[in-house]
């Protein structure tokens, strides 16, 4: 009777491809956590065309619940569960042939540091065309080929005939995360596995991978989204996972964990997002309480936050002025008139005691400006000054700068690529008060001060970068900048790996001793939320030009230019979904800290 139906109806009726069952996951390592399970009782099931979001601190279970699903969970690991199946067979014990089966055809797996993930040796078409090969989805080279180009275009990735010649190095941080995602689901898996794929990217080449997985879906392809972004777990997934120390705490509907989460943990990762609200509060202090409507009978979330220290007047002191800078690359192979504009007169300074933001696209020129107002990049044009003398442009050398150095610092975006992987905690920090004049009872003694400073003690001194967690890493990345006493510090996407907790207690930490040391920012990053809560004032950058600036509220509350506001547009945020309502209310001030209660 079934067969006699229209083919919509019969399509309707059949059963949902169920492509992740998993029943009370647990995952130890003997020699690691002293044998205890890492993971413990994880409930997990994906169904073709829905979207599961894992969100939840850094170190509490996420990608090792992931990379379980994938056999890559790691040689030592022993995995337990009441059930595991994977497309509805059992693989509890599948060994490395049936894992090699499932991987790239099954499911595509998306991670986040890109640069790692890419072969260095092959062109990023050759690296995304080799699961179109072993899926033999495409079998003549010329076909191979075209459907490459095709899945570049789909992620985002301009020109893609150029780019898939290129190297993984030769392309921006944004190309290379959108070359792994068009890598991952290039033969076109079942399941595809994004582990913070939007970590690295701006807010509209993020907007342009959130439709990708979009279209993925809507095509009947499973989701699972790993993600320390609130605001894009609202836009895409169906279903959220809060995961905190190893165990699910909440899960449910996105609208109802985001709405009314029901576990303690939940309610302090939506509080601790920055927002309009946010600005000269303290995120790590942010609670979610309920106070009773007059108007209505149902309890209202509030937030409470503590105010951060009070900071001293601007004052007209100029300690960075950049005039009419500009810089062009040559393309590779070819000539000088070949050339791309990574900076095109751009002018704009910094007060003492100021933070100013710098906001664009991937290839914008944000880096490339960071370099040189760094002294790492001579301009084409234009010149540099930093405390009143000439810092860079017109041949200006190392040797000149010299004796200021130590005023100008940077905190990285990725600490542990920045730091010597051999080096100890007491010789990066020696190595930021190098230039003072100091013994060694006395650069120990400093050297504590700086990790007490950061919230860290005289226990990490011994400690290598490697065994850090990205929280502690950063930690001591904003330690080492301020060893020197620095006049201004580049901070480039100092908090973009953070998960969003961690992001609170770095900002918080930046704030306070920026408010305390009254020490200039230059703070580049692409979440507009994050820039909005730090800056005084906001740089626009578009193709290598300053296209808007002004100060925070004016910027953000008014855009004049039609390229900010397409970047507030494609902005990704819990009102999105109709959730941020209830979060960003503006936050009273809570004496001493305590919260409201009813």
């Amino acid at each position: 009777m079934k067969n006699d139906l229209p083919r919509d109806v019969q399509h309707e009726i059949q059963p949902v491809r169920t492509l992740i069952d998993v029943r009370d996951l647990s995952i130890r390592f003997p020699y690691a956590n002293d044998g205890r399970a890492l993971v413990r009782g994880v409930n997990l099931t994906i169904r073709a065309g829905e979207c599961v979001a894992l969100v939840g601190e850094s170190g509490s279970g996420k990608s090792l619940t992931a990379r379980s699903l994938i056999g890559l969970s790691g040689r030592d690991a022993v995995i337990d569960a009441a059930r595991f199946e994977i497309d509805g067979q059992s693989a509890l014990h599948h060994g490395e042939r049936e894992w090699r089966a499932l991987r790239g055809a099954f499911a595509g797996l998306v991670m986040q540091d890109a640069l790692v993930s890419l072969d260095p040796l092959r062109t990023v078409g050759a690296e995304i065309g080799e699961g179109l090969r072993l899926s033999r989805r495409v079998r003549s080279r010329r076909e191979r080929a075209a459907s490459v180009r095709g899945v570049m275009t789909d992620v985002g990735i301009p020109d893609p005939e150029r780019r898939a010649a290129q190297y993984a190095h030769e392309l921006s941080g944004g190309l290379r995360q959108r070359a792994l995602i068009a890598s991952a689901i290039a033969a076109r898996p079942a399941l595809v596995i994004a582990d913070e794929p939007t970590t690295a990217l701006d807010v509209t080449v993020q907007a342009q991978v959130l439709a990708v997985l979009a279209a993925r879906l809507r095509e009947g392809v499973g989701v699972l989204l790993i993600s320390h972004d609130l605001a894009v777990v609202a836009g895409i997934a169906d279903r959220v996972l809060v995961m905190h120390r190893g165990e699910v705490v909440d899960s449910g509907p996105t609208e109802a964990v985001l709405n009314r989460p029901s576990h303690p943990y939940t309610r302090q990762l939506l509080a601790a997002q920055p927002s309009a609200d946010s600005r000269g509060f303290r995120l790590s202090s942010a609670r979610i309480v309920t106070t009773n409507d007059d108007r209505s009978a149902l309890s209202t979330p509030l937030i409470v936050r503590e105010p951060l220290p009070s900071r001293a007047p601007l004052r007209d002191e100029i300690v960075l002025r950049v005039e009419h800078v500009g810089k062009r690359y040559p393309h590779r192979g070819a000539g000088r008139r070949d050339s791309f504009t990574a900076l095109d007169d751009v002018s704009f300074d910094v007060r003492k005691g100021e933070v100013v933001g710098i906001v664009g696209e991937s290839g914008s020129g944000k880096s490339t400006c960071a370099k040189i107002v760094l002294g790492l990049l001579a301009p084409d044009a234009g010149s540099v000054e930093f405390l009143g003398g000439r810092w860079n442009g017109g041949n200006h050398t190392e040797r000149e700068r010299r004796a200021l150095r130590p005023r100008l610092q940077t905190i990285p975006q990725d600490p542990l690529g920045s730091f010597d992987p051999r080096h100890t905690v007491r010789q990066l920090l020696e190595e930021g008060l190098f230039s003072r004049a100091l013994s060694k009872r006395e650069v120990r003694d400093r050297s504590v001060e700086l990790l007490e400073q950061v919230g860290l003690d005289a226990a990490f001194l011994e400690r290598r970068p490697a065994s850090l967690s990205g929280g502690q890493r950063q930690r001591i990345a904003i330690a080492r900048a301020l060893a020197p006493e620095p006049a201004l510090i580049v901070c480039d996407e100092p908090v973009s790996a953070l998960d969003v907790y961690v992001q609170a207690q770095v900002l918080d930490l930046l704030a306070s001793l920026q408010a305390r040391l009254d020490t200039s920012l230059l703070f580049i990053s692409h979440d507009l939320d994050v820039v909005r809560h730090v800056s005084d004032r906001v740089l626009v950058f578009k193709d290598g030009r300053v296209v808007e600036a002004g100060d925070t509220a004016q910027v953000f509350d008014a855009p004049a230019h039609a390229y900010t506001r397409q970047l507030m547009s494609a902005t990704p945020s819990l009102r999105d979904g109709g959730h941020a309502a209830r979060w960003n209310r503006q936050p009273p001030v809570v004496a001493g800290g305590e919260l409201a209660t009813n």
